[in-house]
């Protein structure tokens, strides 16, 4: 069977999200020009810059996937592929169950993290809750909503399955340390979660930072890729995250490469003054050049460390 692999950076914030940067164009034009197949736009708590995303990202060469970061009662949770707003700060395994029943993919995000709202472990539902149930349930399938409880005084009631998420987001490139992306990678290892990679970009350069390769049974090319398709593919498990920094190299390019693409983009708007958008790209090409060039002196002077 033929198969292709998608590139998807499934958590990027744009100015729709109350501390995004960058207009849903921009992120898809900077997208396709680093290479992604895909870049969910998964603002906090609104949808409709998303949708736009989606609609208009055939334009851009990459496949159109909605979402949105939702605020739970117990933290944030990606919902990817659904087209409205899940409800807000309900229970997390009520908004899993929502997500589901809209046709989407509920993926934990910077999990344990509190800082940023990150869920703790114990609010996250795991196939554990049922342990017991299913065991003492011979004619279960595994595949129906409910779970029967065998009792020899009583009839058999049906209790609820434990909603699951579909996948955890094992590296986030926006996490000071690694420790929590260790910590999720050892908790969906644990469970048998497929992991996920994402940029969690609220700036343009950050966008593809990290990203998840999605391996499509059944297509020829890229071309032939759906949304469906892709979330299926996640929740099959058929995914591989690639979250290492860049070369010194490579990331001065990468960020050279956005600033210039958002001067171009503020300038070819007329989103402000020309000479204004010059300014601040010159700025930022600056600014990012420290930035790559510190990330080199302090990448040499850690390996320096381990040689000596």
């Amino acid at each position: 069977m033929s198969c292709v692999t998608v590139s998807i950076d499934p958590h990027v914030h744009s100015d729709d999200s109350y501390d995004g940067h960058e207009p849903v164009e921009l992120i898809l034009e900077h997208a396709s020009e680093i290479g992604l197949d895909a870049v969910v736009i998964t603002d906090h708590d609104v949808i409709g810059e998303s949708k736009r995303a989606a609609e208009i990202a055939d334009e851009y060469g990459l496949i159109g996937i909605p979402g949105v970061e939702v605020s739970t009662a117990h933290g944030h949770l990606l919902a990817v592929g659904v087209e409205r707003m899940p409800p807000r700060r309900r229970p997390y395994d009520e908004t899993i169950a929502w997500i589901h029943e809209h046709g989407g993919v509920a993926i934990v995000p910077h999990p344990f993290q509190r800082s940023r709202h990150g869920v703790r472990e114990r609010n996250i539902p795991v196939p554990e809750a049922n342990e017991g149930r299913s065991e003492r349930n011979a004619e279960s399938d595994g595949g129906s909503a409910t779970v029967e409880v065998a009792d020899a005084n009583s009839a058999v009631p049906e209790v609820p399955a434990v909603p699951e998420v579909d996948a955890i987001e094992v590296f986030n490139a926006w996490l000071f340390t690694g420790y929590r992306n260790r910590r999720a990678r050892r908790f969906a290892a644990k469970y048998d979660y497929p992991g996920v990679a994402a940029s969690d970009a609220h700036h343009l350069k950050y966008v593809g930072r990290a990203f998840t390769e999605v391996e499509i049974a059944g297509r020829e090319s890229v071309d032939a890729v759906t949304a469906d398709d892709v979330l299926d593919a996640i929740r099959n498990g058929t995914t591989r995250v690639d979250g290492r920094r860049a070369p010194i190299r490579m990331a001065a390019k990468h960020y050279v490469g956005a600033a210039g693409r958002r001067t171009g983009y503020y300038a070819r708007t007329g989103a402000v003054r020309s000479v204004t958008a010059t300014r601040r790209g010159v700025a930022e090409i600056v600014s990012t050049l420290r930035v790559a060039v510190s990330q080199g002196a302090h990448r040499a002077a850690r390996v320096l460390s381990w040689v000596t």
